[in-house]
């Protein structure tokens, strides 16, 4: 007997089931928020060198503030003012022939900045400087966020798989909106930085724990529509972050206004029911039973009722002992598991670098930085309900290999588009996140299917790792522009094209029950 029987008989996908999504929904709202917090929260507002320090008398103070800047800054090839570097002393002579710059003493800016508040009241790159040569650290803060959520994926999957989903997920709610929230009053970037590492680490929780959670209550048919639900989660989550980070324009009130969500989160989460599933691998019976017996009846399958015996929970087919303990090391213990294990994990690399790249790339093509967030959150809407048309209609695999090629596609086209040509850049990459997004939707789902239960959380715990580290290299990944403009762009196709391959590598699994143990993948594969 399998556990799918036992849904099929109480309803696989009725009122309980729809009471997990909608739970689930309420805590990821703010994931993406933190996800793209730093495209708002560390924002480089146009700037330049405070040139207080070069009034030198009545003459300085004569001249309009555009005459100042004049005499004191140096203009760039491109016609705009130096942001790094100043006079060392006022050049009068600009004000009457402003071409003659050559060989005139500069140094780097002595008293700080000056920072453009049009757009944003405060940014982490204003309230510490993170200009110039600081630039690296202003990257890094997204980095170090991503590195917690790495080690925080890690951690929640193998504590889930050894404590149960439910309590794993109070823990994320909780220590994640402290943790962000104390963030948001940090006094030094010192501070900030480490309290941004661990909102990573706990806030990640939310999405591994209640993805598996939401996969494991429902039944085959609806495993599908189940996993868009969850993704399209994320979709809204982005759609209304841009709302707020243009009428929120002070970093701190920022961070506080995307983690408030979490407080009806953790309100809710008394509703959230245990995994049956998990339960009956652990040899927790009549746990389980509760549980199935609460969906039986929010179901209206309340005659069925008298079926869900222990004894009959007992055989479900779990061949492996009950009381074993596993951890991380099984998913590389046998030969399939490690082919499995190998080419997710590689996969989840490549999906996130390309879908951050292009996410984190908001400032690149030279348009409203609100308006190209709210598109690419958009564009997320009609990739993800082609993905529930494809899921079926073609397979999980060849979805997923269709949407990383054609990420790639758009990547490689941005390549040779020029520079100047912002509107068509802009265009093409807002439709190369559509299907980063399309790939970012199936893989989640798929992963789910093709690992066994009692190792679920911590395969899904490992990709998350192995997404997250992705993520982490992304906004590096930017900073090559340094070493050549589209390199970036060459990196992320890239990319793109080897998680292709790699999905090719993978079994299908549309119409399949979910593994149980790690012998039906040893036999299925």
């Amino acid at each position: 007997m399998r556990f799918e029987n036992v849904l099929a008989d109480i309803n696989g996908f009725g009122r309980f089931q729809i009471m997990i999504i909608v739970i689930s929904f309420i805590g990821r709202f703010t994931l993406p928020c933190h996800f793209m917090l730093n495209n708002f929260i560390a924002a480089v507002p146009s700037h330049h060198c405070d040139i207080s320090s070069l009034d030198d008398g009545d003459h300085f103070r004569n001249l309009s503030q555009a005459e100042r800047l004049v005499v004191s800054i140096p203009v760039q090839d491109d016609g705009t003012l130096s942001s790094c570097q100043m006079f060392a002393e006022p050049q009068y002579d600009l004000l009457l022939n402003p071409s003659n710059i050559t060989d005139l003493p500069t140094v780097l800016c002595q008293n700080g900045w000056v920072y453009d508040n049009t757009t944003f009241k405060s940014t982490l790159t204003s309230q510490w400087d993170l200009v110039c040569d600081k630039r690296g650290k202003n990257k890094a803060t997204a980095t170090i966020f991503f590195i917690g959520v790495m080690f925080g994926a890690v951690t929640f999957g193998s504590l889930s798989d050894k404590f149960g989903r439910r309590i794993m997920l109070l823990v994320s709610y909780v220590s994640g909106m402290l943790f962000a929230v104390a963030s948001a009053f940090s006094s030094s970037y010192v501070m900030f930085a480490v309290l941004r590492f661990f909102t990573g680490f706990c806030i990640t929780g939310i999405v591994i724990v209640s993805a598996v959670l939401s996969v494991e209550w429902v039944d085959v048919e609806h495993r599908k529509l189940v996993g868009v639900i969850d993704s399209l989660s994320w979709t809204f989550g982005n759609t209304g972050f841009a709302a707020i980070a243009y009428f929120v324009t002070d970093w701190r009130w920022l961070i506080v206004s995307v983690t408030s969500p979490l407080i009806l989160a953790i309100v809710t989460w008394r509703w959230m029911p245990e995994s049956a599933r998990w339960l009956i691998a652990n040899g927790k019976l009549e746990q389980a039973q509760t549980y199935l017996k609460k969906c039986a009846t929010m179901n209206g399958t309340e005659e069925l009722i008298h079926t869900l015996k222990t004894e009959t929970l007992s055989t479900i087919v779990v061949t492996e002992k009950r009381d074993r303990t596993y951890s991380y090391l099984d998913l590389i213990r046998t030969p399939k598991m490690r082919k499995l294990a190998l080419c997710t994990g590689a996969l989840w690399f490549c999906v996130a670098t390309t879908f951050y790249g292009i996410s984190f790339n908001i400032t690149g093509f030279g348009l409203n930085i609100y308006l190209t967030q709210f598109t690419y959150a958009l564009i997320e809407l009609p990739a993800k309900l082609s993905v529930y048309y494809l899921l079926d209609k073609i397979g999980r695999r060849r979805t997923e290999v269709g949407a990383m090629l054609l990420a790639a596609v758009c990547l490689g086209i941005n390549i040779v588009v020029p520079t100047d040509m912002s509107v068509v850049r802009t265009v093409v990459a807002v439709i190369g996140k559509g299907f980063s997004s399309a790939s970012f939707a199936t893989v989640v789902l798929y992963s789910s299917e093709l690992y066994p239960t009692v190792v679920r959380q911590n395969g899904m715990g490992y990709n998350s790792f192995m997404a997250r580290l992705g993520v982490a290299v992304a906004p590096l990944i930017l900073l090559l522009d340094d070493v050549w403009k589209e390199l970036p762009q060459v990196v992320l196709c890239s990319a793109a094209v080897v998680g292709g391959i790699v999905a090719r590598m993978l079994s299908e699994t549309r119409n399949r029950c979910l593994p149980e143990t790690i012998e039906d993948i040893e036999e299925q594969w």
